[in-house]
C-alpha cells in the first residue's frame, strides 16, 4: 500500500493528536504512531480498515469493547469502544500480507479485536517502555518486525499479486478481471482471499475505495470524488459511505496518520 489512513470522525481526530509518527523501514509495515492521552469515559470509533493494527499498550487505560494491547483485524464495519484513564502506547499498522506473515491466516481476525499474545512477539511492550525516546522505539520495532516477517509463513504469490492489484487500483478493479489474471475462478479467489487476508476481495475493494474517497473529500467536490473513485454518482458514494461507517462523508475526515 503506498498510502493508508484511519478514516476517523472529525471529533476523534481533533482529540487524538499523536505524540510522534515513525516511518518504518520494513516492507509491509505501514506506520508507527505513538499516543499519550488521559480522558474520562469517551467513545471512540474505528471504521473499516484494509489493514491490521496492533496497539502495544505501555500504560493500559480502562477499556470497554477492546482488550489490552488489541490486534484489530481487517474490518467492513465500524467498531466502537469506550476508554478512560491514561493511555500510553504505540499503534503499528500492517498491510494484510505482512500481518499474514506475523499472525497466519487472517480469517479469524476479520471484524475482531483480540489481545496481543506471545504468538506475535515476546514482552515487546515492556521492552519499548524501557527505552527513552520514540526514535529508539521505532528502531527496535523495525528490528523485531523485520526478523518476524523474514521467518513467518509466506503468502501465496497469487494472493500477494491480488492484493497489489487491488491497492494499486484503489479498489476499482473488477473481481472477475482479477480472477482471470490469476487463472482462478471467482469463487476460488474469494475463498482463498477471505481465508488468508481476512475479507472477501470485493469487500476489500469497497474499503479501499472508501479510504481513497475520504482522502479527497476535504479538497474535492463530492460529485468529483464519486467519479474519480469509481462510484456511479454522488448518491452512490453517500450510500456506500453510510453502509460502511454508519454515518455520512461530511462527518469524517482523513486522519493525520496518512503515511506515504
Amino acid at each position: 500500500m503506498s498510502a493508508w489512513s484511519l478514516v476517523a470522525p472529525r471529533r476523534d481526530v481533533a482529540r487524538a493528536d499523536p505524540l510522534s509518527f515513525g516511518r518504518p523501514d520494513v516492507p509491509g509495515v505501514l506506520s508507527y504512531s505513538a499516543h499519550d492521552t488521559t480522558t474520562g469515559p469517551q467513545s471512540w470509533t474505528v471504521t473499516p480498515l484494509a489493514a491490521v493494527t496492533v496497539t502495544l499498550d505501555l500504560i493500559t487505560p480502562d477499556r470497554a469493547g477492546l482488550p489490552p494491547s488489541p490486534i484489530i483485524g481487517p474490518r467492513d464495519r465500524p467498531l466502537t469502544a469506550v476508554q478512560s484513564g491514561r493511555a500510553l502506547g504505540v499503534t503499528v499498522a500492517l498491510s494484510p500480507p505482512a500481518a499474514y506473515a506475523l499472525l497466519g491466516p487472517l480469517h479469524e481476525f476479520a471484524n475482531a479485536a483480540v489481545a496481543l499474545t506471545d504468538a506475535l512477539t515476546t514482552h515487546l511492550p515492556e521492552r519499548l517502555a524501557d527505552l527513552r525516546t520514540w526514535p529508539h522505539r521505532w528502531t527496535t520495532l523495525d528490528h523485531r518486525l523485520a526478523r518476524r516477517l523474514r521467518t513467518g509463513p509466506p503468502l501465496d504469490p497469487r494472493l500477494a499479486h491480488a492484493w497489489r492489484r487491488l491497492t494499486a487500483t484503489r479498489g476499482t478493479l473488477r473481481i472477475e478481471a482479477l480472477a482471470a489474471e490469476l487463472g482462478w475462478t471467482r469463487q476460488h479467489l474469494v475463498r482463498r482471499f477471505r481465508h488468508d487476508l481476512g475479507l472477501p476481495p470485493k469487500t476489500t475493494a469497497r474499503v479501499l475505495r472508501l479510504h481513497h474517497a475520504a482522502s479527497l473529500l476535504p479538497t474535492t467536490p463530492p460529485a468529483e470524488v464519486a467519479a474519480r473513485c469509481g462510484y456511479a454518482d454522488q448518491s452512490h458514494l453517500n450510500r456506500d459511505f453510510r453502509a460502511l461507517t454508519g454515518t455520512t462523508p461530511t462527518a469524517y475526515a482523513p486522519s493525520a496518520a496518512i503515511m506515504r
